[in-house]
């Protein structure tokens, strides 16, 4: 019987139609005022003052594949765009919060490794260690474009270049400076010890880098690592860098597998089983009775743009839905779009080949919870018993979803031992796992000291 709070992050993105497409027309939601920065410093501090664990930032580079034959309907739609880049608001988002953690999206293609180290290590600092990142590995063709690639790679591919990219990046952070290699020290003079600071003269088949690193360790040196991927090989991938995941399964009995699945490797890479956290993405409508719950329900579900929740799921996984009925069959047996979800949808479907209804249910209904907080707290305690230890809150409406939720649902929560009852202190990886650093099973923890030892 597990008995551990869960953990909660906002699931938000700079754009006005993020994943319950359409509410940005629904006047009560600020969606709109995406563009405006005291918009979210505004939800950070609702959110660190209603008890949650992190913001976690989605992002795309490019526009979702084609729906009904061209982009046009995105752009009508708001459908993740206009999309802004969250890196350039965390640091306001950290002076106005003391707690909450931020996590930031970002693909290798976007930055090189060592910029992007280097901008990382900076907000650590900034957060004083309230900083993750959440890895993805890029599924957007036109993304792809618009950084100067002629096509998208290979799914498989992808994450080979991912692992590359994660071993420059361990060396900057955690072998580059050595952890007494900065000492400040104004009597003598001495700011720091050029023998403990390390170049890592990295080369290797798909990046260049060498060194040493710019910026003195941060609290966490690593920030927090978040991953979502659920194909075989995202999986795999998963087990060896993450601390947390992201999933969308459409039940706990299927959450728990895939759990389960990937707690065995990471017991394969020699990790132990509770070195990540695994995040079930859900929305919720919460009544003061049940018929309350079910009247919102009906009202959201009228506000809903169900074309738009199709064209997001067919630009995921590489498939143009747009002509297809609802008991159409998408017969997407493989694509090099993001194949978790395309098993997400098999699961919803009972194992079989999934239809658009599947399509539908699984974006709306099947990750999303109705009822009145008690009837909540039993479906959330389903997904703790399964192996969940956190939720990534979808919003409707921003702030309102979470406002909801902050006000209504964290009290119940919290009596029954489902969310905790204040923070702990420290860097956001000691609030979740009770230590400040990469565990010396982590792949990263190679490379503390490895560079003395070449220099030697």
């Amino acid at each position: 019987m597990r008995n551990q709070p869960l953990n909660y992050c906002a699931f938000v993105m700079n754009t006005p139609s993020h994943i319950i497409h359409g509410l940005w027309r629904d006047p009560e939601g600020d969606q709109l005022r995406f563009n405006e920065l005291e918009m979210w410093i505004d939800l950070a501090r609702r959110l660190e003052a209603g008890g949650f664990d992190a913001a976690f930032f989605a992002d795309v580079i490019g526009l979702y594949p084609d729906f009904r034959g061209g982009p046009e309907f995105h752009e009508e739609l708001g459908l993740q765009i206009p999309s802004n880049d969250p890196m350039v608001i965390i640091s306001a988002l950290a002076a106005a919060t003391e707690n909450l953690g931020l996590a930031v999206t970002l693909g290798f293609a976007q930055s090189p490794p060592f910029q992007f180290a280097r901008q990382m290590a900076t907000l650590d600092h900034a957060t004083k260690g309230r900083i993750a990142w959440n890895i993805v590995t890029g599924a957007n063709p036109n993304g792809w474009r618009n950084l100067g690639w002629e096509g998208m790679p290979a799914h498989d591919t992808r994450y080979a270049i991912a692992d590359e990219y994660l071993e420059v990046l361990y060396k900057l952070w955690e072998g580059s400076w050595d952890e007494d290699a900065l000492l400040a020290d104004r009597a003598s003079g001495l700011h720091a010890d050029p023998s403990k600071i390390h170049p890592i003269n990295h080369v290797g088949e798909h990046f260049k880098c060498e060194g040493p690193f710019l910026v003195t360790p941060s609290p966490q040196r690593t920030p927090l690592l978040f991953q979502a991927g659920s194909s075989p090989v995202g999986r795999d991938f998963c087990a060896r860098h993450a601390e947390a995941q992201f999933i969308q399964s459409p039940s706990p009995e299927d959450a728990r597998k895939q759990i389960d699945e990937t707690r065995d490797l990471l017991e394969k890479h020699g990790r132990t089983r509770d070195e990540i956290k695994f995040f079930q993405g859900l929305s919720f409508v919460v009544g003061s009775t049940e018929a309350e719950a079910r009247q919102k329900e009906r009202e959201l579900e009228e506000k809903i743009d169900a074309d738009g929740m199709v064209a997001h799921m067919g630009g995921a996984i590489g498939v143009d839905l747009g002509g297809l009925e609802l008991d159409d069959t998408l017969d997407a047996q493989s694509t090099e779009g993001v194949q978790g979800i395309l098993g997400w949808l098999r699961e919803a479907a009972g194992g079989g080949n999934p239809t658009i209804r599947d399509v539908l249910q699984l974006m709306s209904r099947r990750t999303r919870v109705t009822g009145t907080p008690e009837q909540i707290a039993d479906r959330l305690d389903d997904y703790r018993q399964a192996g969940v230890d956190g939720v990534n809150v979808i919003n409707a409406v921003i702030p309102g979803s979470y406002q909801e939720f902050i006000d209504h649902l964290m009290p119940t929560l919290r009596e029954r031992g489902l969310a905790a009852d204040g923070y702990r202190p420290g860097t956001l990886r000691n609030k979740l796992f009770g230590h400040d650093r990469l565990t010396e099973r982590h792949p990263a923890a190679q490379y503390r000291g490895a560079f003395a030892e070449v220099a030697a």
